[in-house]
């Protein structure tokens, strides 16, 4: 999978911005939605466009730690205390477990080495937050290398 650097002159940042909101505009929502991951963690937010799937590396854990919030020490009182809150949150609590661990598999499975990550097809963009400047680099990058 090809690289591409995302810390360009700050002059060419500028066109980068410019060629993004062209590119945002000319792709249009479905190409968004069906062409654009975006691998990340709590820690690097990212600015992406409705639509576009998000990965979020730490959600797993986040949503663990929700579940072992504020325990007691009494182990059997906790215990109790985490079932209710996994029944309570039924299917929908089941999905976003689910989801986030697919998440991490998706992004093991494509090998992304850093995040964020912008992936379009076999191409990504490593350290740009800005997912309309990584799909601007991107499509630069095949143009030029038709």
């Amino acid at each position: 999978m090809p690289t591409l650097h995302a810390n360009p002159p700050l002059v060419r940042k500028s066109a980068l911005a410019l060629a993004a909101g062209l590119c945002t505009a000319l792709l249009g929502p479905m190409a968004l939605a069906d062409d654009i991951l975006v691998v990340t963690d709590s820690h690097h937010p990212v600015q992406a466009p409705a639509g576009v799937r998000v990965i979020e590396l730490d959600l797993a854990a986040r949503i663990k730690a929700e579940l072992v919030a504020d325990l007691s020490s009494d182990a059997q009182h906790s215990a109790a205390l985490v079932q209710r809150r996994l029944r309570d949150g039924g299917v929908t609590l089941e999905q976003r477990i689910g989801n986030a661990y697919q998440g991490v598999v998706d992004a093991w499975g494509l090998g992304v080495a850093t995040i964020p990550a912008v992936v379009v097809g076999h191409y990504v963009v490593y350290g740009e937050p800005d997912v309309a400047v990584a799909v601007a680099l991107i499509e630069a990058h095949r143009r030029a290398q038709p």
